[in-house]
């Protein structure tokens, strides 16, 4: 049985001529497990359909199941109760708390399963030591690198032991060696059987995948599946195309939009209205 099943998911926001589709019709199964890479190009709705199978989000048409049961309609209460006890979320902008110390920062998740404090700072000293944290325990995130910031904010992801870790572009604000770092520690949860979704605007890091998870506008327009440690032919092909840029940010954003344009998309292309022809035609005429 899949450990997330999306049926025919929609997700619109606004009213009428405003509406914004930001999912259409998205199905999706993923089996336990699994460690899914993916990418889009900006507004492609990968962050909106993270949010809903994170729980953050409900969608506005169609079913989604997590483990088995019916997540879609599920009351705040218990939805917040499944999002605890099942799904852990790394951010690119790590979202410490920056008044507490690292080892509070990770514990605060068991705060809300009614742990006593002693167990709780136990048990994040413990994950702490788990991401190479050991000595960093009572620092303020202030004191952490981008990289340490980010391990931390694993660790405070597995604390409560989830099946589902999702992590929205992890590694977005980080240099190339914290890059293999935090890469390298997501690599190490999906080897414990853990189920691993992470949204990427990095083509290389799909080395890291058994899955790519490509979206344009709402849609999944390609999904295939790849061996951990090699780069599919198509992003090796998007991945030359951007050489010359020279920021990193920027050699992402080229990269995977080098990579979409090399996806046919799954809709033909709208034909063009005699009225449009007519209107071109009419402002050409005027320009000469």
């Amino acid at each position: 049985m899949p450990i997330i099943e999306i049926k025919d998911v929609s997700k619109l926001y606004g009213f009428g001529d405003a509406t914004t589709v930001a999912l259409d019709e998205v199905s999706l199964s993923v089996e336990k497990g699994e460690f899914i890479a993916v990418m889009g190009a900006s507004g492609s709705g990968k962050t909106t359909l993270m949010n809903i199978i994170g729980l953050l989000d409900r969608p506005s048409h169609g079913d989604y199941s997590l483990s088995g049961k019916n997540a879609s309609r599920l009351h705040s209460k218990r939805r917040a109760k499944a999002r605890r006890d099942h799904i852990g979320f790394v951010f690119q902008s790590y979202n410490l708390l920056p008044r507490l110390s690292v080892i509070e920062n990770v514990a605060l998740p068991l705060a809300y399963r009614g742990m006593t404090q002693t167990r709780r700072l136990k048990a994040a000293s413990t994950i702490l030591e788990t991401v190479g944290l050991s000595d960093r325990e009572y620092y303020k995130p202030h004191q952490l690198s981008g990289g340490q910031l980010q391990r931390a904010s694993i660790a405070r992801a597995l604390v409560n032991n989830p099946t589902i870790l999702i992590a929205d572009e992890p590694t977005g604000n980080l240099d190339s060696s914290a890059t293999r770092v935090v890469m390298e520690l997501l690599a190490d949860v999906h080897a414990l059987g853990n189920t691993v979704l992470m949204v990427t605007h990095n083509p290389a890091l799909t080395r890291y995948a058994t899955r790519i998870i490509y979206m344009r506008d709402g849609a999944i327009v390609y999904d295939e599946a790849t061996a951990i440690g090699e780069i599919p032919d198509r992003v090796r092909r998007a991945m030359s195309q951007s050489f010359k840029q020279t920021a990193p940010r920027e050699e992402d954003l080229a990269n995977v939009s080098a990579l979409m344009n090399a996806i046919p998309s799954k809709r033909p292309p709208a034909r063009r209205t005699s009225k449009t022809k007519r209107s071109k035609t009419k402002k050409r005429s005027k320009r000469s």
